[in-house]
């Protein structure tokens, strides 16, 4: 599929992202082995929706779509028949995460703590995205895992064990990584001590938490728990991630008024804009309230005249999923910005940080690449180019949003690689330009 977008005069509307894809893979997750029956409206589209319903399926997970669901209210909810911790059954073939990063070591957490043999899998850029960083401790932990390349490789197989507590320190802030200890650790003997070197994201925290687990958090130091949990209902608020590439674009075009209703407000996940406002872009919060313990709000962005910051340090694992269209946001900023500190961009489903510097670079930004980041001089217009996705539905999306800020036509080979988080956001960025 072939996109071509051009920047149109005003960019005005309101715009409503999929639910949050980390808050609904969790709340999948967790109310399958709760006991009772949950309610899950605002779920995440795409395909890494399908993995992950996918995989608990196959262990036998009961999740039923809904639709005009008269408990929740919602135009689509997914009900889930919790089974308890220990209610799973041993798959009769391969899970398949696809292109999941966040299904492979979640479930892969899952697995390490179950009775029985199961296998997981991914499609080829997964199967090719490093596992050993959590393969190790689920290892130190007791699980019996086998995988390609000394287990750093899947498919990853497991076969039935009992799982002890370990104290591990965490060799980099990764969300994924602690929750896939937090869910092995439900299946424990004994608690796990994680010691975190910064701070993440911490929907899993919060959603063990609101069903009734024992985790005990101090500061950066999380002790697991392996407590029987009680379903609940969960709205899942519009993701923060899909909603930062229309922050972007409300920043950073010349005439614009953007709002997006219901974004998820977790101090971990907003990091995009705590970045956006130390460079003078013009954001209004109202309407902030708490759902279901994860904190939401209604923003508005607006033109502004952008500043050039620097990226770097604690901050990198609270917007490392946005730091291509933050660099986006930097070709319009005065003075260079500096992303440092992500190395992580490069084990992503494309090396982020190359895809990114190769895109904007062909737009005409003044834009390089070092070892752990980028440099970029705003100079405030971009021109249409041919640019590619590198596979990877962010860039997709960052070389869309550029195409409504630069003069010109963009086209946007592959651009169907936007499926994977947001199905419909061709069709917004479509509605945008009219």
């Amino acid at each position: 599929m072939i996109s071509k977008i051009k920047s149109p005069a005003r960019l005005h509307g309101m715009v409503k992202p999929p639910g949050d894809k980390s808050i609904s893979h969790r709340a999948s997750l967790l109310n399958s082995i709760s006991k009772g029956v949950s309610h899950v409206s605002n779920f995440c589209v795409g395909d890494d929706r399908s993995s992950m319903l996918g995989c608990l399926r196959g262990l036998g997970a009961n999740i039923t779509r809904h639709t005009n669901c008269k408990i929740s209210g919602a135009e689509e909810c997914f009900e889930i028949i919790g089974s308890g911790l220990h209610g799973l059954a041993e798959p009769t073939d391969v899970l398949n995460a696809g292109n999941s990063g966040t299904t492979m070591r979640l479930i892969s957490g899952l697995l390490a703590g179950q009775d029985f043999f199961s296998v997981i899998t991914g499609d080829d850029s997964l199967r090719n995205r490093p596992m050993k960083r959590i393969t190790t401790p689920l290892t130190q932990m007791g699980a019996d895992i086998n995988g390609r390349d000394d287990n750093s490789l899947a498919p990853l197989s497991f076969k039935g064990s009992s799982l002890q507590g370990i104290e591990y320190t965490m060799p980099v802030a990764s969300a994924q990584l602690k929750s896939c200890l937090i869910i092995a650790g439900l299946y424990s003997s004994s608690p796990s001590i994680i010691h975190q070197p910064a701070e993440s994201r911490d929907h899993t925290e919060r959603m063990l938490n609101s069903m009734g687990g024992d985790l005990e958090i101090n500061g950066l130091t999380i002790k697991t728990g392996n407590k029987e949990l009680s379903s609940v209902d969960v709205k899942v608020p519009s993701d923060t991630s899909g909603s930062a590439f229309w922050l972007i674009a409300g920043a950073c075009h010349s005439d614009s008024k953007i709002t997006i209703p219901r974004m998820g407000m977790n101090p971990t996940r907003t990091g995009v804009l705590e970045v956006l406002k130390s460079m003078n872009a013009n954001i209004t919060i109202e309407n902030e309230h708490l759902e279901g313990g994860e904190p939401t709000g209604d923003v508005t962005v607006s033109t502004s005249d952008l500043i050039a910051t620097e990226i770097s340090g604690d901050l990198i694992p609270r917007v490392v999923d946005e730091l291509p269209i933050l660099a986006l946001a930097a070709c319009f900023a005065r003075g260079t910005t500096v992303i440092a500190d992500a190395e992580e961009l490069r084990v992503k489903e494309s090396d982020r940080i190359s895809a990114t510097v190769d895109s904007l670079q062909r737009l005409g930004a003044q834009i390089e690449e070092t070892s752990d980041g980028m440099r970029i001089t705003g100079t405030h217009t971009l021109t249409g180019a041919e640019v590619e996705t590198h596979g990877d539905h962010r860039i997709a999306m960052t070389n869309g949003i550029a195409g409504l800020l630069a003069s010109g036509e963009t086209t946007i080979g592959n651009s169907e690689d936007a499926s994977v988080s947001y199905p419909s956001f061709w069709e917004v960025v479509s509605e945008l330009q009219e």
